[in-house]
């Protein structure tokens, strides 16, 4: 049963609970076993990933079988019907147009004194982007992954992903990738894929970022390796947080709830609600609708550890306990939306009006579904053009602009026991002041 709670000590003591769930009981056991998987990796190249793909996966591999060929994308087209081609299609489409908005631009700036200052944006050479297997096909994790890559003009995409039975690997996903742009596929999962991308092996290129989600495995190997490459985040569990007035339809709400505990056993599903009957009918409809519900054991598990429903005495009041809880997603069904937006500080993304189920969000409006979780969302973004790309400072000064401000550099340097650097300014102003003497003194 999803529970109901009204006290608001008790629903932020609940809310940091399931905040602070992101596996943290496995972690420690987990990081042993991932660590020499890496280094296994790092040290065996293609041997490991073969030996390791055999144990986790059990699919028996060679080497020339780790990359997907060309005529194997070709057979996915035809092993997918139309109309999930065009849907793959459409949102590929609105992806991009949204992350074309975001390309950051180089810039510079003239100044006095002839100084001259500028950031200079460049891709990354080659992207990694891992796509999870397991309990679903994830095509649009593709998309939103790669796209952005793409839009960045990263020349070389790589994209591993766990091979299925028979070796295979879901033939959406593959389309995906090959609508996405993605130059080369693998068919290699979990901690030693991630090693792969940040190492190199005999077949499997290094990369200098890796981007996409996973399982704990994953996760925890984005985090040994991040500092040899970029990484977008260390993701955990799926969440959604709803706000609703008494105007919300709650058979909607029940529904946004399960769509986001059906994903996996850890994800959270939060209402927050001014209304009492709200919250009542949401409850029911809940498990009206699991009776049936193909997933009902890993959606039930969801809700029962990480479901919550909070009578609160105002919108403001769920606005404030949804920045405390800084949710991957949130839903605000009521009747103001944009007036509700206002008080929202932290959130990955925001959905107005009953009209804008999260799942518009995760599958073609346009915007990353890759997301902060964990209350990341109060310092972090989602994924985008920008995770492909790093800026470089320009800077050049005229004889005349360093003249100026030398000695505060000298100053600052030598406060700091760096004579070198104190001296590199003072040798030049000296020069400078040379040679304007000795103009002076032909002039005359």
């Amino acid at each position: 049963m999803l529970r109901i709670i009204t006290e608001p000590t008790e629903a932020k003591t609940e809310l940091r609970r399931i905040s602070d769930r992101n596996y943290d009981e496995h972690i420690s056991n987990q990081e042993a076993s991932v660590r020499e998987i890496v280094t296994s990796v790092k040290n065996q190249g293609d041997q490991a990933l073969l030996a390791y793909t055999e144990k986790f996966d059990l699919q028996i591999l060679t080497a020339e079988e780790l990359r997907v060929s060309g005529s194997e994308l070709d057979a996915a087209y035809q092993k997918i019907s139309r109309e999930l081609l065009d849907a793959i299609k459409l949102a590929g489409a609105n992806i991009e147009v949204f992350h074309r908005q975001r390309v950051p631009k180089s810039w510079v700036h003239f100044g006095e004194d002839e100084v001259v200052l500028g950031k200079r944006y460049t891709p990354v050479d080659t992207a990694g982007i891992y796509i999870p297997g397991g309990r679903a096909a994830y095509p649009s994790t593709v998309l939103m992954n790669a796209i952005p890559a793409k839009v960045a003009q990263v020349p070389r995409i790589v994209m591993v992903t766990p091979p299925g039975k028979d070796k295979e690997i879901n033939p959406a996903v593959l389309v995906a990738a090959s609508e996405a742009g993605v130059s080369e596929i693998y068919r290699v999962g979990g901690a030693q894929a991630i090693a792969a991308l940040a190492y190199g092996t005999e077949t499997i290129p290094q990369v200098n970022v890796i981007t996409g989600p996973g399982n704990i495995y994953v996760t925890l190997a984005k985090k040994m390796v991040y500092g040899r490459v970029g990484i977008d985040s260390l993701a955990g569990p799926s969440e959604v947080l709803i706000i609703a007035d008494h105007r919300a339809n709650p058979v909607h709400v029940a529904t946004d709830l399960l769509a986001q505990a059906e994903h996996d056993p850890h994800a959270a599903a939060i209402l927050l609600t001014t209304d009492a009957q709200i919250a009542s009918q949401v409850q029911a409809s809940v498990e009206e609708q699991l009776q049936n519900h193909p997933k009902r054991l890993p959606t039930e598990k969801a809700l029962a550890h990480y479901g919550l429903i909070v009578v609160v005495e105002s919108l403001a009041i769920a606005a404030e306990l949804s920045n405390l809880f800084a949710p991957e997603h949130l839903e605000l069904e009521v009747a103001e939306p944009w007036d509700l937006l206002e008080s929202i500080r932290h959130a990955g993304a925001i959905f107005l009006g009953d009209s804008t189920p999260e799942a518009v969000g995760d599958y073609l409006a346009g915007p990353n579904h890759t997301l902060p979780t964990s209350g990341a969302a109060r310092y972090a973004s989602a994924l985008g053009v920008e995770t492909f790309m790093k800026h470089s400072s320009i800077i050049q000064y005229s004889p005349q602009a360093l003249k100026k401000v030398g000695k505060a550099i000298e100053t600052l340097a030598e406060a700091e026991g760096l004579p070198s650097h104190a001296q590199s300014v003072r040798i030049r102003t000296q020069e400078q002041n040379l040679e304007e003497s000795s103009r002076e003194q032909n002039t005359d």
